[in-house]
């Protein structure tokens, strides 16, 4: 059985929604991330804050849709970014050079006091 994955989203912030993320992202359930996502966008979304706070395991899998999402958006003159403190999920991150790309919060008061994209 494949684990499971929570996705919550919250409109309810003037700038941007919020997905929140828990469980493992791998390749059984980076699908329903990428519907998630993709529905934002789809919706006139332009900023989506994906919180990975509850993530215990993200592979290259999840990376791929975190990017895609990130692509898509900025096509639309849109951002995605990122709030993660784990060091083991950060690392993911560093490791790919994605620390780059994402802008990458600490928390969601991070979030809330930093200027729109």
């Amino acid at each position: 059985m494949p684990p499971e994955l929570g996705l919550a989203v919250d409109a309810g912030h003037p700038d941007y929604s919020m997905l929140t993320v828990e469980g493992e992202v791998d390749v059984y359930t980076a699908p329903l991330l990428r519907q998630k996502l993709v529905e934002l966008a789809d919706s006139g979304v332009s900023r989506i804050v994906v919180n990975l706070e509850a993530v215990e395991f993200l592979d290259s899998t999840g990376l791929g849709v975190l990017v895609a999402a990130l692509n898509r958006l900025r096509r639309q003159d849109g951002d995605v970014e990122l709030i993660c403190s784990q060091a083991r999920i950060l690392r993911v991150f560093e490791i790919t050079g994605l620390t780059k790309v994402f802008t990458i919060h600490q928390s969601l008061d991070a979030v809330s006091s930093a200027a729109p994209a």
